[in-house]
C-alpha cells in the first residue's frame, strides 16, 4: 500500500513516514500541495494521502480540492494532519473532502485509530 505525505516540514514528513512504514506502507513525500499533485501523478497507485494545511505554494485545503476534482484520484482517502484546531477550519476541511482530521502533535496510535476508522488500519 502506498501513502503520499504532503507537508512543508521535512521533520514532520519523516515522522509520519516512519509511522506509516511500521504499518506496512510504502511512503512518498512532497513539500507542498503543488509538489503533492506532481508526486500523485507519478505514483502508480496511492492508497492514502496525509496532508498538512499550512504550506507555501499550495496549501492543504487547495490540494484536497484539486485531488477531489480529479476523477482518477477523487476516491483516495485523505487525512488532514495540522495544527488548525478551530471547528470552522475542521468543517472547511471536511467540506473540501478530507475523510479524517488529526491534530499535531500526533502519535502512532492516533494515526492508526484514524486509519481504523477509514477501514484501513491495523489491529496491532
Amino acid at each position: 500500500m502506498n501513502v503520499l505525505i504532503v507537508d512543508d516540514s521535512r521533520v514532520i514528513r519523516k515522522m509520519i513516514a516512519r509511522i506509516m512504514k511500521t504499518l506496512g506502507y510504502e511512503t512518498f513525500e512532497a513539500g507542498n500541495g503543488l509538489e503533492g499533485l506532481v508526486e500523485l501523478a507519478k505514483i502508480e497507485s496511492v492508497d492514502l494521502i496525509l496532508v498538512d494545511w499550512n504550506m507555501p505554494e499550495m496549501n492543504g485545503l487547495d490540494f484536497v480540492k484539486a485531488v477531489r476534482a480529479d476523477a482518477e484520484n477523487s476516491h483516495i482517502p485523505m487525512i488532514m494532519v495540522t495544527t488548525e484546531s478551530e471547528m470552522s477550519r475542521m468543517a472547511l476541511a471536511f467540506m473540501a473532502g478530507v475523510n479524517e482530521y488529526i491534530m499535531k502533535p500526533f502519535t502512532e496510535e492516533g494515526i492508526n485509530s484514524k486509519l481504523e476508522l477509514l477501514g484501513i488500519g491495523t489491529t496491532a
